[in-house]
């Protein structure tokens, strides 16, 4: 062999396996990992049918099943919640169903008149008549009651006040069924006419309904009459018959359309509410805790 010919050889071997800037070695790269090692991205990808295929597979497996399952149990606290709140709400709504009306303690009543849908209590050496203005299903006439009835009777008892009782039905609408606060006050009326009212008022407020939930009925308001001595038949019927339901809700419309009974309602507007006391025309302001001593002094 000549040397042209060694040469050219030489010259071919070089061309063929020198220097591969960009071939093979670019190609065996591919984000960062070996071509064909199974890698895209630097992250390990199971070959199909592999066990490490097969664990992934479980993985997700088990994943869809955590949140199916979580999904049920969130489904299952939302309906408890929803079934608690709903027996709940039965229960306190339903709390005066076929039960007694508790009795509130006897007591001397005192001298009685009825003037329509007002009832006028009190002896009459007594020098001031004031004027109340309820209704037996309000909770701020509950609490009135609760905080000021003993010290109101003590007055009567003495003989240095006397109280006109105006009996409305300012929330006909807010008891369920409606109507409780016209068949409390025709009771009420009821119970006057025979000499009971007091006794009777007091037992109402003592377990007065939650404003929204159902009142007592007729039948448990004659049961009540009944416990504290109103047991003629006369009584009985009068409820059953809403005998003084017009005067009534002729009482509250007369009251929401008298000028000085109007009080503030906060947004601007008068508006009538219970409780009102008043003395003559003018409204009594009980936010001081011995108005009621003023009052009985002059």
């Amino acid at each position: 062999m000549g040397g042209a010919e060694r040469n050219a050889r030489k010259r071919k071997r070089n061309q063929g396996g020198g220097a591969r800037p960009g071939g093979a070695t670019s190609g065996a790269r591919a984000g960062d990992g070996k071509a064909g090692d199974g890698k895209a991205g630097g992250r390990p990808v199971p070959k199909p049918g592999s066990a490490q295929a097969a664990l992934a597979a479980a993985r997700a497996g088990k994943n869809d099943r955590t949140k199916v399952i979580l999904g049920v149990v969130a489904v299952v606290v939302v309906a408890a919640a929803v079934i608690g709140g709903v027996i709940w709400t039965n229960n306190r709504k339903n709390a005066t169903a076929d039960a007694a009306i508790p009795v509130a303690a006897a007591r001397q009543e005192l001298p009685t008149t009825r003037e329509d849908a007002a009832v006028l209590v009190g002896k009459d050496s007594a020098k001031v008549t004031l004027d109340v203005y309820e209704d037996f299903l309000c909770p701020a006439c509950g609490g009135f009651e609760a905080r000021f009835g003993p010290a109101i009777e003590q007055k009567l008892d003495e003989g240095v006040l006397k109280v006109r009782f105006h009996l409305v039905n300012l929330l006909d609408s807010r008891s369920d069924p409606e109507g409780y606060s016209t068949d409390s006050a025709n009771a009420a009326l009821l119970a006057a006419d025979e000499g009971k009212f007091l006794r009777f008022h007091k037992s109402l407020y003592d377990s007065q309904p939650e404003e929204g939930a159902r009142g007592w009925s007729k039948d448990q308001l004659i049961e009540l009459g009944r416990a504290v001595g109103l047991t003629g038949q006369a009584f009985a019927d009068g409820v059953r018959a809403g005998k003084y339901d017009q005067q009534v809700t002729a009482a509250y419309e007369k009251a929401r359309g008298t000028e000085y009974l109007l009080q503030d309602a906060g947004n601007g507007q008068k508006a009538f509410g219970t409780p009102t006391l008043a003395v003559g025309d003018k409204v009594v302001d009980t936010s001081q805790a011995d108005w009621l001593e003023r009052l009985v002094a002059g």
